[in-house]
């Protein structure tokens, strides 16, 4: 059984779900000059060099199968969520050590988030086998499951919700669950996983209220005054703001690119995107960083991001660049670094992006 959840204990700690320090400019960072054989990815005053090796574990001790999503908690570990069912988890620090693992029961293992709630941290993880949304401790003990949601009255059976990521309200602790996989509906539940509404659902088209995979959601917080949600619309290439509630705001289009899930940063947001050009092409995904103005600044491992009367033009891999695979997930750490989970890449542990200018 929960306690009661206070207003004031997400409000706490809610700066952490804003994700580290702004990604800054030139004026206050520190360029550092790549040396000869280094790779370097990214554009303008957003540039990163790859760091060797970080990160990679005995596979036959700690294997990986796709490494889907990162998240760190207040102790700077970072948690790697990936769909081996020999540990689920891997918790790294940041020099690329393996600190701790758990999991075993998680073979659709997807969507990963931290919050925060009395002064403690969970996780939630979306089970897209399992068709569940389960909380837990930071050690791995289940607090409670979202089943499938069946007040909606627009799902038959369990399997046709396929939940893909969840975001949380820092204010009040509502969770909004993306059923990217599933009926692409988002789903509001209180902090106890109550019920509360839904909005969406799926088309083929640039519907502004519908989905093409929702695949990420996050609350965004940037303007205090005004906090909204910002859910990835994978398919057709695009982020669409909503309220709170589920009515649509704007629609931010980012040609080619197969955005995975938005993640906050000081002002700016930090996105994998899986493929690039129709999503036909394997192998061809990269990053996205855009600022507080949803414009794209930088995007390493891909094209330069180049606007024509406000426009952002179509991207695509960048062909000399072999860094990335399919990238799944991204997280941006308080120094600035950026690390890459991939899916269906070879089995290959995430990769680090050290900020250089």
């Amino acid at each position: 059984m929960n306690k009661p959840i206070q207003r004031r204990d997400f409000l706490k700690t809610s700066s952490i779900l804003a994700g580290g320090s702004l990604l800054s400019t030139s004026n206050t960072m520190k360029k550092i000059a790549p040396k000869p054989g280094e790779i370097v990815v990214g554009h303008n005053n957003y540039k990163f060099k790859v760091i060797p090796n970080w990160g990679i574990l005995d596979a036959g001790k700690n294997p990986v199968n796709d490494c889907h999503e990162m998240v760190e908690d207040a102790k700077g570990r970072l948690f790697l969520l990936t769909n081996e069912t020999k540990n689920n988890v891997l918790i790294y620090d940041k020099s690329g050590k393996l600190l701790d693992s758990w999991g075993h029961t998680y073979p659709g293992a997807h969507g990963l988030t931290i919050l925060n709630e009395g002064g403690e941290q969970f996780l939630l993880i979306c089970d897209n086998t399992r068709h569940q949304v389960i909380k837990t401790d930071l050690k791995g003990k289940e607090i409670f499951k979202i089943e499938y949601p069946k007040e909606t009255g627009v799902y038959d059976h369990p399997h046709q919700f396929v939940p893909t990521e969840t975001a949380v309200n820092p204010k009040n602790g509502d969770i909004y669950v993306a059923d990217g996989y599933g009926a692409n509906y988002i789903i509001q539940y209180d902090a106890k996983g109550k019920y509360i509404r839904h909005f969406g659902g799926k088309t083929n088209d640039y519907d502004d209220n519908l989905f093409n995979c929702c695949h990420g959601v996050i609350v965004d917080t940037r303007d205090p005054k005004n906090w909204t949600l910002l859910v990835t619309d994978r398919v057709n290439n695009s982020f669409k703001r909503f309220t709170l509630d589920g009515k649509f705001i704007t629609r931010y289009h980012l040609p080619g690119s197969f955005v995975c899930r938005p993640n906050l940063h000081g002002d700016h947001i930090v996105a994998a995107c899986f493929r690039s050009g129709d999503g036909n092409w394997p192998g061809s995904g990269y990053v996205q960083i855009l600022d507080k103005d949803m414009k794209v600044v930088s995007t390493p491992g891909g094209s330069e991001p180049i606007y024509k009367n406000g426009v952002l033009q179509r991207q695509h891999k960048d062909d000399e660049n072999k860094v990335f695979i399919h990238p799944h997930d991204v997280y941006a750490d308080s120094d600035d670094n950026i690390y890459i989970a991939q899916w269906a890449s070879q089995k290959t542990y995430p990769i680090k992006l050290e900020r250089i200018g």
